[in-house]
């Protein structure tokens, strides 16, 4: 295991923003993971764990030891007569997994396809689209807590799921470095495709017969049409949180704005679009440089080339301020921030 300094992080974050690590070591395997943590370069410094770079925004270098997560493997352990338990290493790519289970059949999590990223960050930000989220289907991970090399299991509980929350972005951040997430997946699929423009999408593709892997290239399809491919243009998906507001606040923004979109929640709070509040609030392909809202989807922001992850910080401050004067709505960033 080779620890190299003044790491450029360019190419490992889907922003494309040049940063430097002031270390930086790839680990495949928990032993090697054990080994770094019992090194004087990771004693002597702050340290930092690098996933698939796809949930975060470098602003400066980063003063510490950052550790590639790259473990890899995927492994039936478990079924019963209607569910499947599926443990998969947290360095493999996310799609590659959600793929994996759609080929034999392993139902829920479908609906979460091509979201980017590694395994091993889903449950972190409990990842969700189309009315699914992690936290449905997570049985159970697997970690190291670096400070003392033990090897740990968090179950469900323990995770302490929330809306892009759990306990691994509170009071555990960077304590700890995910190994393994395993999945309780269904054997007998139910199909959700009430979310979005799936409907629509399947329609169009003229499917009779719903299965996984037609739900799964809906998804695809609908997400390559909105979304930019990170290879092409620098992003990291959705920038900012769809906010949750009490009946009184959705009563007066839907008398004042009719077309506002909305979706009930069971607590009786409305869960409010982010994409159109920014949209309508006249930043859709907005663009500062090279920083900018994107054109088909406002919930994204872009680095057209050469923007500063400062550049791209302000942006967001920017969409914030004008949000909350249209709307007195307070948006929150989605993305990490280093």
């Amino acid at each position: 295991m080779e620890i190299i300094s003044n790491f450029s992080l360019k190419s490992l974050n889907t922003f494309g923003i040049e940063s430097h690590a002031k270390f930086f070591a790839k680990v495949n395997t928990v032993n090697q993971i054990i080994e770094l943590i019992e090194s004087d370069s990771f004693k002597k410094n702050n340290h930092f764990i690098l996933g698939g770079g796809s949930n975060l925004l470098l602003t400066k270098n980063v003063d510490a030891l950052v550790i590639k997560n790259e473990l890899k493997g995927i492994e039936k352990i478990n079924e019963d007569a209607d569910f499947v338990w599926v443990t998969c290493a947290a360095g493999v790519v996310w799609h590659e997994f959600v793929m994996w289970c759609i080929d034999r059949n392993y139902g829920g999590i479908e609906n979460l396809a091509l979201i980017p990223g590694c395994t091993g960050a889903s449950p972190m930000q409990n990842i969700g689209a189309y009315g699914v989220e992690i936290k449905d289907t997570f049985f159970e991970l697997e970690a190291v807590e670096l400070a003392t090399g033990q090897l740990k299991t968090f179950t469900k509980p323990d995770c302490e799921f929330g809306y892009r929350e759990s306990v691994f972005k509170r009071q555990l951040k960077n304590q700890f470095i995910i190994t393994s997430v395993t999945f309780r997946l269904t054997k007998v699929p139910t199909f959700q495709i009430e979310y979005g423009a799936i409907k629509q999408e399947l329609d169009n593709m003229q499917v009779s017969n719903l299965s996984l892997k037609s739900i799964a290239q809906a998804i695809i399809t609908i997400r390559s049409s909105k979304l930019p491919n990170p290879k092409e243009i620098g992003n990291a998906g959705s920038f900012f949180k769809n906010p949750e507001v009490d009946e009184a606040t959705y009563l007066r923004l839907k008398n004042e704005f009719p077309n506002l979109v909305a979706y009930a929640l069971e607590n009786k709070n409305y869960k409010l679009a982010a994409g159109w509040l920014i949209e309508q609030a006249g930043l859709k392909g907005y663009r500062v440089g090279d920083a900018g809202v994107h054109q088909l989807q406002s919930l994204v922001l872009v680095n057209y080339g050469t923007a500063t992850g400062n550049q791209m910080f302000d942006l967001s401050t920017h969409v914030l301020e004008t949000v909350k004067q249209k709307y007195g709505i307070d948006l929150e960033r989605e993305v990490n921030i280093i």
